[in-house]
């Protein structure tokens, strides 16, 4: 299996799966959105952590009131800031030969192989 990455500011794994691929974006998520949390934490220990408070209880609210709730729609709109603030609006940039690395990987990937079974039915 190829594993290797598609390089650039925040490297990407594409892995095969039996359905399709998985993107490991785990460089993403280190750098840029954990780093941003810890920043924050070391900032505002109180303040972040009030927030996520303030999150959860939104989470068990929306959950127990249904899809359609004000608590479902806050919960929602405050995900969507910490999103913003902390993890980019949730965009991982790819640019440059980057972006082609993961085209062609992908395309890789999306190539149609057959499958171990159909070769043994066609070698018999």
């Amino acid at each position: 299996m190829n594993t290797t990455p598609v390089d650039g500011p925040f490297p990407i794994r594409v892995n095969v799966t039996p359905s399709g691929c998985e993107l490991d974006i785990s460089s993403f998520l280190f750098k840029a959105v954990f780093t941003e949390l810890i920043s924050a934490a070391d900032e505002d220990p109180e303040g972040l952590v009030e927030e996520l408070k303030d999150m959860a209880e939104l989470l068990r609210s929306a959950v127990h009131q249904g899809r359609d709730s004000h608590a479902r729609h806050e919960f929602d709109a405050r995900m969507v800031q910490m999103l913003a603030e902390y993890a980019g609006d949730g965009l991982i940039p790819v640019y440059g030969a980057q972006v082609g690395r993961l085209r062609d990987r992908l395309a890789e990937i999306a190539t149609p192989r057959s499958v171990p079974t159909q070769q043994d039915r066609r070698a018999s």
